[in-house]
């Protein structure tokens, strides 16, 4: 359900930038969302448009990226995938904070690793109709 309070969310930072930028209308939405958030990316979508009517929204998936303290080699969950059971990848993918039971470098194979791309819903851009009557930022 937290799917809906993230649209909401989503939706609060849009219409705090359209206000920065002196928008008078929100037109289109650009939101970013990592291959390992813990959401149902269609229950996401779904309420994204339920909140946001008739803003064209966008969703772009950014994919995960590892680093291994140890060595140093960055390798893709994309790539990790390939080498693990079908029920092993879909639980790093909805709980990713398991990945270092699961996942080890494969250069080294250490399990120490952090997540440097892949995590967390952002908004990253914001496409509307400016009002030219009101500065920036005001």
């Amino acid at each position: 359900m937290h799917e809906w309070a993230l649209a909401e969310a989503v939706l609060r930072s849009a219409e705090e930038v359209a206000r920065k930028e002196g928008l008078s209308r929100i037109d289109e939405l650009v939101v970013r969302m990592g291959e390992l958030q813990q959401i149902d990316p269609e229950s996401f979508d779904f309420a994204l448009r339920q909140t946001l009517g008739k803003t064209k929204v966008r969703i772009e998936k950014e994919s995960a990226v590892f680093r291994c303290r140890p060595c140093g080699r960055e390798w893709s969950f994309a790539d990790a995938r390939k080498a693990m059971p079908a029920d092993e990848a879909e639980f790093v993918h909805f709980v990713p904070e398991m990945a270092h039971t699961y996942l080890r470098c494969p250069k080294c194979s250490s399990p120490d690793f952090e997540i440097v791309r892949g995590r967390g819903v952002w908004l990253d851009r914001v496409v509307g109709e400016r009002d030219e009557k009101k500065p920036r930022g005001s």
